[in-house]
This record gives C-alpha cells, structure tokens and sequence, in this order.
C-alpha cells in the first residue's frame, strides 16, 4: 500500500507525514511525530483519554482517520503550555489535586480546554457534560470538576 502524504498544524507549527491509508490520528501522532501526551486507552471511543483539539473542537483521535486533518490544526495537551509554563488549566489541576494516576489526564485537559475557549464561565453541569466523555478511575471526579471551575473563575484563554 502507498504511503499518503499529510500537512497540517501540530500545537501551532507545520508538520509534513506520510501515513498509510487508514492510519488514525493518534498512531500518527504518537508514532510519527512523537507526541506522546494523547493516550492509548481503549482504541474504540469510549475513555477519551486519546482526545485532541482539532481546530478548535474535541475529537477522539483513535477514531478520526490521520488523513482527514490534512491542512488543518491539531492541539494536543503538549502544546498547553507555553515554553515552562503550565496553562492556567495545568496549574488548575496541580492545585486542585485533580490529576491521581495521571492516564486521563491529557484528555481531561482537552476536554476542559475545549470547553473554556467556547464558554469561558461554565456552571457545574456543563464541566459535568464536558468530561461525560472521559473516565478516570482515581479521583471520582470531583477533583478534576473542582479544577476546572477555579481554572474558569482565573479565565483561561488559548
């Protein structure tokens, strides 16, 4: 099988690929570009811990095909941070002891991203709604909800 060439934005610089046909998002990620912050977890959609930003909005990268992001933008948790310091969300999390094992914790980021760049004042129930997506088996979740409220009472922005 051919190899298929690929351009798009990593965390905010151009990357070229090739990939092969049917070949997802975070394999092509973690494999050929080697960002290791979007995690495999159960390969099928329903963990989240493999969640990416892809122009702006939160996709599974185990389900979206590598092909399909050619010329666009794709964030993931390692282009959070800018130079040493931790996004306001990162700090959130750290101080809010939201983050036990710390294998959700990629996906819960972008998660929270996602939903602080498009409503920067979220109640509860929308936080909840946000991450229904994702699983975490350490902290019950009110650590990370927690979090990401004080993260929204500080104003996160990109």
């Amino acid at each position: 099988m051919s190899k298929i060439p690929l351009q798009f934005r990593h965390n905010g610089r151009d990357v070229a690929i090739f990939v092969d046909g049917g070949t997802n998002l975070l394999v092509a990620l973690r494999e050929l570009i080697g960002d290791m912050t979007p995690k495999f977890g159960c390969g099928q959609g329903g963990c989240g811990t493999c969640s990416v930003l892809i122009d702006g909005e939160l996709h599974l990268s185990c389900l979206t095909l590598a092909e399909t992001v050619a010329g666009r933008a794709v964030e993931t948790l390692d282009g959070m941070k800018q130079g040493p310091n931790l996004h306001p969300l990162q700090r959130a999390f750290a101080d809010n002891f939201a983050a036990q094992c710390g294998y959700c914790t990629p996906g819960m980021l972008m998660a929270a991203k996602a939903l602080l760049d498009r409503n920067p004042s979220p109640s509860r129930d929308e936080v909840i709604e946000a991450i229904s997506g994702n699983i975490c088996r350490c902290t019950g979740y009110e650590p990370i909800i927690n979090a990401i409220l004080a993260a929204a009472g500080g104003r996160v922005s990109a």
